[in-house]
This record gives C-alpha cells, sequence and structure tokens, in this order.
C-alpha cells in the first residue's frame, strides 16, 4: 500500500497550532507509537510518517478550544488519527528495498618474522609480492622508510587483497609499538600505534643460601632484573668474593601489564642488601629532566668514582698478596692486584672515568689496559682477551674496554686488575675510595617526597613473606 500523497505533502508543510500537545497523555500515545526501533534503512520512511502525524494532530483545535470540548472527545479523535497511521505504517515500510550493507573487504593475512639478513626485498618476496610492490611502497612516503630500520625477531604481517595486491602492512616492533601502513590509491598512509601497559609495584625478598642466582629464582626474580639490583650496590659490594650464605636482600621493582598479561618489568624502585651483617639501602630518584640515578635514602649517590669489580660475576682466583708464589716462574713475587678468573671473552669495564694512558701487548701481561683517572688513581687490567679501547681514548665508568683472556703469562682465562693511589698500590677489595657525591640541594624536596613513600613501602612488606604483588591488573576478559 502507497503512502497517499496528501499525507506527504502534510508532512512536508510546518505545524500550524500556537502551543504543541505536550501534555502526559500525547506523551504516552508517541512513546507507543514508536516504541519498537526501526531498522536504520528505513528510518527516512518512518521520519517521513512521524511527520505526518506530527502534521495531523497540529490541525486538532488548540488547548482554549479543545477545553470547551468534552475530553472525552478530545481523546477519541486524536486515538483515531493514531490508530489510522499505525495501521498504514507496517506497509508503507514493506515497500521499502531490503538493506544494502557495506563490508570492509576480507584480507589474506600473511605474518612473517624478520630473520638475519632479511630485507624488504626478501620480506616482499616470502609474501608472494614482486620488486614493483617494495618500489611503491618505499617511494610512498618518509613513513614507509621506517622499515629499513627492521630487526631480526620482529615481525610483519601482509594483508592481501584477492587480487594478490598489497592492501595493509603492519610492522610490530614490539608488543607496545607498531605502524600500520594503508593503501589508496597507490600510496600507503602511515598510523604509529603506542599501547601504554599498566605499571604495578611488585615486592620481593629472599635469603641467599648457595648463590645470588639461585636465591633469585627461588622467589621468581629474572635474571636481568638481578643483574641490575647487583649494579645499583656494586659500588659498595664486590658480588665475586664479598657473597656471603645468610646474605638477604629486599627489592620493590615494576611490571608491566597489557590486558592482564604481563609484558615485562620495568625499573627498581627500591631495595635493600645485606651483605655479611651490613646493611645498604637504595631507592630510585628522577628529576624534573627525566634523568634517574639512585641514591640512599639520605640523599647520597650510589654511584661512587670507583667500582669495586670491574667484572660481573667472576671467581677471585689469587688475592692481593705481596708475597705470592708464582704460578709459572715458581717464584716469591708479590702479586699487587687480585685475579678474577671468567670464560673467555667475559666484558672488563672501566672501574671509572677517565682516560687511557697505555693500551698494547707484552709477554707477560698480554693484552692490556691503563687508565688515568684525575691526578691520584690509575687502573690496570691485564691478560686481556681482546682489547676494546685505544690509548688516548676517553672513557666512561661501566665502559667495556676488553675482554676477559689468557693472553701473557696465564695458566687460564681471568683477569689480573689493580689499583694505584698516587701510584702506589693498593688492595682494590679494601682500598678506601672517594665519598659520594649528595644529590644536588634544589632537588632534595623533590627527592624526599618522591623517595619516602617508596622506603616506605619497602620497610611495609618486609619481613612479611617472600614475594607479594601490590597492585594486580585485573585480565580483560574481552
Amino acid at each position: 500500500m502507497q503512502v497517499p500523497d496528501s499525507v506527504i505533502k502534510a508532512a512536508m508543510k510546518p505545524a500550524t497550532s500556537t502551543k504543541p500537545m505536550t501534555s502526559p497523555r500525547h506523551t504516552s500515545l508517541w512513546g507507543r507509537l514508536f516504541s519498537n526501533s526501526l531498522p536504520r534503512t528505513h528510518l527516512l520512511a518512518a521520519s517521513g510518517v512521524a511527520l505526518a502525524v506530527s502534521a495531523c494532530l497540529a490541525l486538532l483545535p488548540s488547548e482554549p478550544a479543545a477545553a470547551k470540548r468534552q475530553p472525552a472527545e478530545v481523546e477519541k479523535a486524536t486515538a483515531v488519527a493514531i490508530s489510522e497511521f499505525q495501521a498504514q505504517l507496517p506497509e508503507a515500510v514493506e515497500q521499502l528495498p531490503p538493506p544494502q550493507l557495506v563490508t570492509e573487504p576480507q584480507l589474506n593475512w600473511k605474518e612473517i618474522t624478520v630473520k638475519s639478513g632479511d630485507n624488504l626485498s626478501t620480506l616482499f618476496k616470502r609474501a608472494s609480492l614482486g620488486p614493483q610492490d617494495v618500489h611503491q611502497f618505499v617511494s610512498s612516503g618518509d613513513s614507509a622508510k621506517k622499515l629499513k630500520r627492521i630487526m631480526p625477531g620482529e615481525t610483519l604481517a601482509f594483508g592481501l587483497a584477492d587480487s594478490g595486491e598489497l592492501d595493509t602492512l603492519r610492522y610490530q616492533i614490539s608488543q607496545l609499538e607498531s605502524w600500520e601502513f594503508k593503501q589508496q590509491d597507490g600510496q600507503y598512509s602511515a598510523e604509529h600505534i603506542v599501547l601504554k601497559p599498566q605499571v604495578v609495584s611488585t615486592y620481593r625478598e629472599a635469603e641467599i643460601t648457595s648463590s645470588l642466582f639461585v636465591a633469585a629464582d627461588s622467589v621468581g626474580i629474572p635474571h636481568d632484573l638481578i643483574m641490575e639490583l647487583a649494579g645499583i650496590f656494586g659500588w659498595d659490594i664486590d658480588f665475586a668474593l664479598d657473597i656471603r650464605k645468610g646474605d638477604h636482600f629486599m627489592v620493590l621493582y615494576e611490571e608491566k601489564f597489557l590486558d592482564g598479561d604481563k609484558i615485562g618489568n620495568g625499573n627498581i624502585l627500591a631495595a635493600e642488601f645485606t651483605n655479611q651483617g651490613k646493611t645498604f639501602k637504595a631507592v630510585r630518584f628522577e628529576d624534573a629532566s627525566g634523568h634517574a640515578n639512585y641514591y640512599t635514602p639520605e640523599g647520597l649517590s650510589m654511584r661512587k668514582a670507583f667500582l669495586r669489580t670491574p667484572v660481573n660475576f667472576a671467581r677471585v682466583s689469587s688475592g692481593f698478596n705481596m708475597r705470592r708464589l708464582h704460578p709459572i716462574t715458581k717464584k716469591i713475587k708479590p702479586h699487587r692486584g687480585i685475579d678474577y678468573a671468567a670464560p673467555t671473552g667475559t666484558p672488563v669495564y672501566a672501574s671509572g672515568d677517565g682516560k687511557v694512558v697505555k693500551a698494547g701487548y707484552t709477554s707477560a701481561n698480554g693484552n692490556y689496559v691503563v687508565i688515568q683517572h684525575g691526578q691520584s688513581y690509575s687502573t690496570k687490567y691485564l691478560h686481556l682477551h681482546k682489547r676494546k679501547v685505544k690509548r688516548g681514548q676517553s672513557v666512561r665508568q661501566g665502559q667495556t674496554i676488553g675482554t676477559v683472556g689468557a693472553t701473557g703469562l696465564a695458566t687460564g682465562p681471568h683477569l689480573h686488575y689493580e689499583f694505584l693511589v698516587n701510584g702506589v698500590h693498593r688492595n682494590p677489595r679494601t682500598v678506601k675510595l672517594p665519598q659520594a657525591k649528595p644529590i644536588a640541594e634544589k632537588h632534595k624536596a623533590d627527592f624526599l617526597a618522591q623517595t619516602q613513600p617508596l622506603m616506605a613501602s619497602l620497610a611495609k612488606h618486609s619481613g612479611k613473606g617472600q614475594l607479594a604483588q601490590l597492585d594486580k591488573p585485573a585480565k580483560n576478559e574481552g
């Protein structure tokens, strides 16, 4: 049934009543009329009929005139008008064409993991794309050039149309960062997607019964985090020689979650390490410019002028001894340093900032490096497998200057390390080192405000168990 032309024309005319009908009874009638939602494609027809109803209702007598008539007559006339258009509405809607749904084309996806030696050409080829596709992609804009820095282990997802043409390319850098390139009219637009993880604070504590790594494993601390912990306290504790059974540590650190799944660890926030009865504490502070360092709770830098040990977790094979029997020459000869046994290739670090004054080879010392630290201090590193620095080069504390070896007079791979003060050899393990610098006075108030809650949290959880997650995020089940 067609909607009468008179109805459509009436719907196009403005209402002529001076005051709309807004009584509770009329509101209820309109609610009944449109109580069922219509499909979006039928919205035009429904709107036209609704306007027609409004026009007819507007033709009813105004309130002053209606007031003179009996209320029953007004209600009856209104109900009849509504009933007539309700009867016509379904038939008018049935004659409309069916809705046309617009859907995105389905793509055929190929996910490829980048291997060593791969480039865009080889990756596109593995996705069944040719050199012309590579050229079109890289020449479409500067954003596409980001794929020239792809690294092994990263993934590329190629979204191909049914024709085999590249429609979408997704470059997954990490779980949190990706790029999506979308093709349109032969050009690729780029979108940089960076997800923000939920960061929670987690507490762990453990007692050392055999080794630091075994203790860390027992409470679920990953090895890279325990290496960071050793780095924080490395100026005060010789982790190669000083660790004892019964030593104890506590650490408050960040864990990162995405949709309820752990994706990695963040920063160590605060930590405490008790070594041979002496306790050391450290807390992280980040200044307004974003530079972060570790300090004692009183504000003294954990970073001293020198590292106690220039090689990580090595075994001390020979200590400082002025009357040592040389293992090769079999003669009594002073051993003015410490030998750290470690596998060949283990990194050797500069124990402090300075300048390389010697770097060479002798039959006795093998490959060696000598660093001058200001006017009073110098350090020597002997029997290196390889040297990583040259004479005259400036170095920073912790910089790799060589690797452990067995060159020269050596019975096995080890580092011979010497520490001199004003030209006199001192025991590297016991020599008194320069005092740590305090935090700048201008940062002191911010330091206390930021670090005191962290140290309070560390103390609160101390002794309450071996592990506790402070704010475990809820997993997104959707």
